[in-house]
């Protein structure tokens, strides 16, 4: 799963993703930058946590989609 940020959750990002690791050890985070400067996270795991990453990521749809419509 790929999710791009706003630089300014940069800490906040990595400190979740501190705590998911000591949790769920499964999951591997990896943060760079985009060419636009934002911030990139990427969250992987083993295949047989593939459930895992597609709930996390249709979460993080959900999350993203009412974060638009109360900008609208």
């Amino acid at each position: 799963m790929r999710l791009v940020l706003d630089p300014a959750a940069d800490g906040p990002a990595r400190d979740l993703a501190r705590r998911e690791s000591a949790c769920c050890s499964f999951f591997t985070f990896a943060f760079t930058e985009s060419h636009d400067g934002r911030l990139v996270r990427e969250v992987t795991a083993p295949a047989a946590y593939a459930d895992v990453v597609d709930a996390l990521a249709d979460r993080a749809d959900g999350a993203a989609g009412r974060a638009g419509r109360e900008a609208s």
